[in-house]
């Protein structure tokens, strides 16, 4: 069975590569971890499974590296059209399927749940068809409340799991308040924006990630 947290954003650019990098860090030591990312956009800019492998200290055993990946920094199935690919959602399935069953996953997903990869389909069906929990990456800053919340929204509506938010950015005692008070959903740590990012200051922060044990209990 497939077994792990599906890192899921607001938007794009709002941490969730550094926050699957922590995760690694945060859990290694108590379950056998793989990161995945399934589809990558602007593949000539950014790499977020290197980025991932290098901060989070990543072996070659924890990081799977086959997916879709395409060039030009937009939405996926914009991307695939331009490159004249279409994206199949069983041959991402496939990917994961064809893994060893024991490993717990951190599947870090492209923009937000509903950037779409096809003419019919969206990043959240690939939530609904691996069916793990989301854990959603939010910024602390202005406008995050709502973002958040429709983000949380949408997964419900598909009777997905979420687990919980965690905010990356300076503190927001108010925003955090709101978010956990209207999503009925606990934050699960909050990130700072680390200067440097490197993976000894990653793996410091990620340390007080996951405080009450709800993302454990999920992986065990």
């Amino acid at each position: 069975m497939f077994r792990g947290l599906f890192v899921a954003g607001t938007d794009t650019g709002v941490g969730k590569t550094v926050v699957s990098a922590a995760l690694m860090h945060r859990f290694r030591a108590n379950v056998s971890l793989r990161y995945w990312k399934p589809v990558q956009t602007g593949i000539e800019l950014d790499d977020d499974t290197a980025s991932v492998r290098s901060l989070g200290r990543c072996t070659e055993d924890e990081v799977v590296g086959e997916g879709i990946r395409l060039p030009g920094p937009f939405s996926p199935h914009l991307s695939a059209r331009l490159s004249g690919r279409t994206i199949r959602m069983d041959d991402l399935v496939a990917v994961a399927e064809q893994q060893s069953a024991p490993e717990r996953w951190i599947v870090e997903g492209a923009g937000g749940v509903l950037v779409p990869l096809n003419e019919r389909e969206l990043m959240i069906d690939l939530v609904s068809r691996l069916g793990v929990p989301a854990v959603v990456v939010a910024r602390t800053t202005l406008g995050t409340i709502n973002h958040t919340l429709l983000t949380i929204q949408a997964l419900r509506s598909r009777a997905l799991g979420v687990v919980g938010t965690i905010l990356v950015g300076a503190p927001n005692a108010e925003n955090r308040a709101a978010i956990e008070t209207y999503s009925c959903l606990p934050v699960l740590g909050e990130l700072p924006i680390l200067t440097p990012l490197n993976a000894a200051s990653l793996a410091r922060a990620a340390e007080a990630l996951d405080g009450g044990g709800r993302m454990l209990e999920l992986l065990r």
